[in-house]
């Protein structure tokens, strides 16, 4: 097995752009409200658990410091994407321009729901990594099915429980606050648990290509040393 190094692979690296890609169209995403039976989601709820199996794909592979990293380049993309779609909604549309309300509807993200979102997100994700990689440590690498729902729950958890007070109160009544949360994280666990064989393979496969099955062994969970790989 190869040793980690200061550096990250292609296929990390692709890994990342998958995941800023599946945080920014789940931002666009959220502005439509879709009914599926009795159940109300937002349409972001089609992407965003996707982000939370490519951290658990590269906590397991690369370890929580690559992890770590991924999440902050994660935080970084996504807030380029809404501080430019705010200032883009914010300067006045041309004269023939007659579309400013439906962008308004995508871009013209409230600032404090966009702070909900960002602290919300970096909470449930580095729970969620958190969670995978001691529980890796415990489970001396098996168990990784139990390690990746697990994980999931504890991160959407926490963001759930972030975001929608954060968010939404005042606006959503205090009665129906609790069942939402639940009904995201459930949803979202499903989600998981549903596309877990498909993870399985791609962990499988990506150990396989790197050669490497990182063990976080006494190393530092401080959040802010980003670029500290080693």
């Amino acid at each position: 097995m190869k040793t980690d190094k200061q550096q990250v692979s292609v296929l990390f690296m692709l890994f990342s752009i998958l995941f800023c890609v599946c945080l920014i169209t789940a931002n666009v995403l959220e502005t439509k409200q879709i009914s599926i039976g009795p159940v109300n989601i937002t349409g972001g709820l089609l992407v965003f658990p996707v982000s939370y199996i490519i951290n658990d794909c590269v906590c397991e592979v690369w370890g929580f410091r690559k992890a770590r990293l991924l999440i902050w380049t994660g935080f970084a993309m996504n807030f380029i994407f809404v501080l430019f779609g705010a200032l883009a909604d914010a300067i006045p549309g041309a004269p023939y321009w007659h579309n400013d309300e439906g962008f308004h509807a995508v871009f013209g993200l409230a600032p404090r729901i966009a702070a909900a979102s960002f602290v919300a997100f970096l909470a449930g994700s580095f729970i969620n990594a958190y969670v995978m990689s001691r529980m890796k440590i415990s489970s001396n690498g098996k168990h990784f099915s139990l390690r990746a729902v697990v994980s999931t729950v504890f991160g959407e958890s926490a963001d759930s429980l972030i975001f929608f007070p954060l968010a939404l109160s005042g606006v959503v009544p205090a009665g129906e606050m609790l069942s939402l949360i639940v009904s995201q994280v459930v949803l979202k666990t499903l989600y998981e648990i549903i596309v877990l064989p498909v993870t399985i393979r791609v962990v499988k496969k990506t150990k396989e290509h790197e050669g490497t099955d990182v063990y976080d062994n006494g190393i530092n969970y401080n959040v802010w040393k980003i670029f500290n790989l080693q």
